[in-house]
């Protein structure tokens, strides 16, 4: 019978320890709890779990130093830090040093719980071969689940220089800017703000999480992420821009908004391709769909989204809105279409009346005026279109960068009829669910 995976969980404060033991309990982990880091290597010496949570500020060793100790003995066995003090600074040391993750104090618990899940897909499944402990690659089938992780064939990636880029802020209409540094394997793509607290790009962090309760139940403007009493807004365009460059590990630094120069994702495409990207030492994971996840009635008057098998990855967008736009399709396959030329600068659109009245309630601030295609009339009103089915690609982009909310790239094809980014990330919700639990027997 296979056994619950163990986590050692390492803090001074017995108030946290029993929090966290509590709720990894009622996940059926098998927890164990340290008061020191100096208790914890004496038990490591004997015995490997199968993850460490350990807090960065410990009486004697702490925990980056602890870190360095872990490795040596368990190269391969992740270690995610946990501080509520530690600036930008400790938290890169401790990546640098080994650690698989970063949690920000006080601890969201749902984030929390997203990371431990997601560190044990990735973990290699030991098994025990005539008292050798031996490594296998650790993937699921098909199974009862929708989706699992599978290895990737291709390498992980990161810049290989900074990318920064400034502008004006689509929802604030204030200037602000991004900073985009290279980060090590395993590290994902994280967003830190001015004052350090760390976002993780992941569904468990999208702002109205807790109101995805059923298909049609939130619809979002925008895709906003949120941790630590931080909030980081209009990630969508930047996503997608990273996702189809294959950039896998990235940190953003950020203000509290994403600028958004003329509503699509050209910026981003020349600003990463300028910084250039390098391959790492390490195979990337990905999201393998193995049965069909879907959201919404499949009927064309009606907006639904589902995601299928398919041997690579591919989108199949349709839109029909009133004029100017009328009915559009495009499918978009990365091997056969060029991002950055074909879909990267197709524009956000709306119509006048609706950002007339956002701005009337307080909900949009000028940006919009200069990033978007506006209608009027049944007339696009303040540009020339790049494409006569721009809305269609633009649909495109906007789901490319909500996809890669579920942290890797997906193998499988997505079809989605005039989709907004709140089914968008419902569907990535229920993609992630499909991989939460073990697959039965």
């Amino acid at each position: 019978m296979k056994k619950n995976p163990l986590i050692y969980v390492v803090d001074d404060q017995e108030a946290i320890r029993s929090t966290i033991k509590d709720l990894l309990a009622d996940e059926s982990y098998e927890t164990k709890t340290f008061d020191s880091a100096e208790a914890l290597m004496d038990d490591l010496r004997q015995a490997r779990p199968d993850l460490v949570l350990i807090d960065i500020w410990l009486p004697g060793i702490d925990g980056v130093e602890a870190l360095t100790e872990i490795k040596a003995l368990h190269p391969e066995l992740p270690v995610i830090l946990m501080s509520g003090h530690a600036g930008i600074d400790v938290a890169v040391k401790g990546i640098k040093a080994g650690a698989a993750d970063f949690l920000e104090k006080p601890l969201n618990l749902d984030i929390l719980l997203g990371k431990v899940r997601h560190h044990l897909h990735l973990l290699p499944e030991a098994k025990r071969t005539n008292g050798t402990l031996q490594a296998t690659s650790r993937s699921s089938g098909p199974g009862s689940h929708g989706a699992s992780m599978g290895l990737s064939k291709r390498p992980q990636r990161t810049l290989a220089h900074n990318a920064v880029l400034n502008g004006v802020g689509l929802l604030s209409g204030r200037p602000t800017g991004i900073i985009i540094s290279p980060a090590p394997c395993d590290t994902g793509i994280v967003f830190r703000t001015l004052d350090g607290v760390t976002i993780p790009c992941s569904i468990l962090a999208l702002e109205g999480l807790d109101r995805i309760k059923k298909p049609g139940g939130f619809t979002a403007n925008s895709t906003v992420l949120t941790a630590g009493g931080r909030r980081v807004r209009t990630v969508e365009h930047l996503l997608a821009a990273l996702h189809m460059a294959g950039v896998t590990n990235a940190s953003i630094k950020v203000d509290e908004e994403i600028p958004n120069i003329d509503g699509s994702a050209a910026d981003f495409c020349r600003i990463i391709d300028q910084a250039g990207i390098v391959e790492q030492d390490k195979l990337s994971q990905e999201v393998v769909i193995h049965e069909r996840i879907a959201i919404g009635n499949e009927i064309p008057e009606e907006k639904h989204i589902y995601a299928e098998p398919f041997d690579g990855f591919e989108i199949v967008m349709r839109v029909n809105y009133p004029a100017p736009i009328f009915e559009q399709k495009f499918t978009f396959n990365p091997e056969a279409h060029s991002f950055s030329k074909e879909i990267a600068p197709a524009r956000s659109f709306n119509t006048f009346e609706n950002i007339d009245q956002a701005q009337k309630l307080g909900l949009a601030g000028s940006g919009y005026l200069n990033s978007h295609i506006i209608i009027h009339d049944g007339k696009v009103i303040n540009t020339r279109l790049k494409y006569d089915d721009e809305f269609v690609r633009h649909k495109i982009l906007d789901l490319l960068g909500d996809l890669y909310l579920l942290g890797y790239p997906l193998r499988g094809r997505v079809v989605a009829n005039m989709t907004s980014h709140g089914l968008n990330q419902e569907l990535a919700v229920k993609i992630q669910n499909t991989m939460s639990s073990e697959p039965a027997v």
